[in-house]
């Protein structure tokens, strides 16, 4: 009898339309490895309940995006109900979608990343910040660039909206080459640099085909090569991980490596960088996929 997989797909965040992609492309192929597949969007917490209540899938594959799927919230309510999912458990997931804990945590594994501050949007809307032009403002908790400036002059500010309450982070601007290294099972894959054809590499870049080449590997030094590839597995493993996960960094002569983020539960569309690297390295889309459903697990009670 075939594993049953619910892949659960959309949901309530800023990247539902990717999410759906990613979705589809993971039944289809899942299909294909011999699983008995339904697919799910989650935007009613009662109803995915019946769902899980009426399928009874043995493994839920998480294909949500951004928060209340990467943040550690479906992953507790899957935990409670003992039933396993794909990639990171929920304190993995929850640390690693909050950009100022990763912060803190790289900093004590001998990681680099940006100088900066965290704050409230109100607060910094009253009283600036001491850190010089140019500098990144973004979401303490948020992913795939959703809600990132970059300000180079005061005129960009004129961009810039949060929530009052809202917590930001302002970082200085590391110039460079925008670099990714995906983890699979706690070994680094390789490096690719992105080169957005216009802009930085932002959501549009991210999500638009043909918007940003991808260089696999990357043309940097190889002592840059090895540090990326091994700050990736570093920051992995002091999360907690599981299965996959993927690091951005920028890169330049001056500042070295530079951690910009970790991603626990990296997209899986066609553009997306963790299937390219996979397949760069010698492995399949579907093969992929069937790693992550039989390395999913609960929190065990």
């Amino acid at each position: 009898m075939s594993k049953k997989v619910l892949v659960v797909e959309g949901g309530f965040s800023a990247e539902r339309e990717v999410s759906l992609v990613s979705g589809h492309g993971i039944a289809d192929a899942l299909r294909t490895e011999g699983y008995d597949i339904m697919e799910h969007d989650l935007r009613d917490i009662r109803k995915f309940l019946n769902v899980l209540d009426e399928f009874k899938p043995d493994v839920v594959f998480n294909a949500l995006h951004g928060n209340w799927g990467e943040d550690g919230e479906i992953q507790g309510v899957l935990d409670m109900l003992q039933i396993p999912y794909t990639h990171s458990g929920l304190k993995a997931s929850a640390v690693g979608m909050d950009k100022q804990i990763t912060k803190l945590i790289c900093d004590s594994i001998g990681i680099k990343t940006p100088s900066g501050e965290k704050t409230t949007y109100k607060h910094f809307a009253q009283a600036g910040t001491q850190i010089a032009i140019p500098y990144v403002i973004k979401p303490v908790c948020d992913g795939s660039s959703v809600g990132v400036h970059i300000i180079r002059s005061s005129a960009d500010l004129t961009e810039v909206k949060f929530d009052d309450d809202a917590e930001i982070l302002i970082e200085k601007y590391i110039e460079g080459q925008e670099l990714t290294v995906s983890v699979l099972q706690g070994s680094a894959l390789t490096v690719t640099e992105m080169r957005p054809r216009e802009g930085f590499y932002d959501y549009h870049a991210k999500y638009t085909d043909g918007a940003t080449d991808h260089i696999i590997p990357a043309q940097i030094p190889q002592s840059a090569f090895d540090t990326a590839m091994r700050n990736a597995e570093k920051l992995h493993q002091a999360l907690g991980c599981k299965t996959v996960s993927r690091c951005d960094f920028r890169y330049n002569e001056k500042d070295g490596v530079v951690l910009l983020e970790i991603n626990t539960a990296p997209g899986m569309t066609p553009l997306s960088l963790v299937p390219e690297q996979y397949k760069y390295c010698g492995g399949s889309y579907s093969k992929l996929c069937r790693i992550l459903v039989e390395e999913a697990s609960c929190r065990k009670m």
